[in-house]
């Protein structure tokens, strides 16, 4: 099994680029995030030509989840058990059974600034999908967007970041909070240098320079993690005109 995770920022925007890595990469399950369509609104039959069912969970311009699969799509859950809102629940996780594990896509909250609303809302929002997941039977895996750098060496220069969200103890805490549940952080390959970072500003040559953050993750439950072959990020999916701020993690296994 091939499965991979995606931050398309605009799924209408990226359609084309999505459709042609889709046929280029063939991930058996695509876990995608920031949509930014209603879940009526996702391009279901054009991922449907190419052999994907879709699940989809979105509210318009903002936020948005979907899992696509072409092995099999079964108990499909919008949102979580206790999920808090801000102040609605909004489009942030979606699960799904495809090929006999389950599948969760997330798009964790920002934060903004540590002295945000915004940010106690992220650490509620982790909390309470810890909760959900605890005691959660069978193959699984956890990825999207965390929006949360693991450790310093997840970030092009911790000092830059310093007083920021994304790697502050709190959230780190909080992931480390899930990976306790029995989940293994797969780290997948860089395609270039020694960090294997997802996400780039789109500002100022990030990219090129290399000055991204490993935000994207993959958390799997032990039978997953131990049967990876191999993990990647695809920069080739961040090039070109008109990318995604993001790039795909896509993992082998011999499931």
């Amino acid at each position: 099994m091939r499965f991979a995770t995606w931050n398309v920022n605009s799924v209408k925007a990226r359609l084309p680029r999505l459709l042609e890595w889709l046929e280029q990469t063939a991930p058996d399950v695509l876990c995608l995030q920031e949509t930014k369509v209603a879940a009526d609104g996702f391009p279901a039959a054009e991922v449907a030509a190419l052999g994907y069912e879709t699940a989809a969970y979105g509210q318009g311009r903002w936020n948005g989840v979907a899992v696509l699969s072409r092995i099999g799509l079964q108990d499909v859950q919008r949102g979580f058990t206790g999920e808090p809102g801000y102040p609605e629940a909004e489009a942030r996780a979606i699960s799904a059974t495809c090929g006999g594990v389950r599948f969760t896509s997330v798009y964790v909250p920002n934060g903004r600034t540590p002295e945000d609303p915004h940010y106690t809302y992220k650490l509620q929002w982790l909390a309470a999908l810890r909760a959900a997941l605890e005691g959660r039977p069978g193959p699984a895996v956890l990825t999207g967007d965390f929006n949360v750098a693991p450790t310093d060496d997840d970030v092009w220069d911790p000092s830059v970041f310093a007083g920021s969200t994304h790697v502050t103890p709190a959230e780190r805490a909080a992931l480390a909070a899930l990976r306790d549940l029995g989940l293994t952080d797969v780290l997948p390959r860089p395609m270039k240098g020694d960090h294997p970072f997802t996400y780039w500003d789109y500002r100022a040559g990030m990219f090129h320079k290399n000055l991204g953050m490993r935000i994207d993750l993959v958390y799997a439950t032990a039978d997953v993690a131990a049967a990876v072959t191999d993990a990647v990020v695809d920069r080739e999916a961040r090039k070109g005109k008109g990318p995604s701020d993001h790039a795909p993690v896509v993992v082998d296994t011999a499931l």
